[in-house]
């Protein structure tokens, strides 16, 4: 089974937020970058690494927080090709019920 863990961290706390992942993280667990957080991805990668995190089976972004960044910041990043999926709000709400996960875990500090 894998854990599901629902990141929404600004930058200013996205170090401490990924040690936090760090400390129950198993390889195959999945990410949902939520808020601002997709924003941050490339940090987000160099943190990861820095923990030792590796084997993401998934990460997912939500596409109403997509939504809110700025296209030239969309453009930039392009976390088309760094996210796996980007979902709509049902389809996050069926995915933190999919029976893959037997834990949901929500890191906002």
């Amino acid at each position: 089974m894998a854990t599901l863990y629902q990141l929404h961290s600004t930058m200013d706390n996205l170090r401490r937020s990924t040690d936090q992942l760090a400390l129950t993280w198993r390889h195959g667990d999945s990410l949902m970058l939520l808020g601002s957080t997709a924003a941050f991805i490339d940090w987000l990668t160099a943190y990861l690494k820095e923990n030792e995190i590796t084997g993401i089976a998934n990460i997912y972004a939500l596409s109403a927080d997509l939504s809110q960044l700025d296209e030239a910041t969309t453009t930039k990043l392009k976390l088309n090709n760094k996210v796996d999926a980007v979902l709509s709000d049902t389809e996050w709400v069926k995915l933190t019920q999919d029976s893959t996960f037997d834990n949901v875990v929500t890191i906002a500090l």
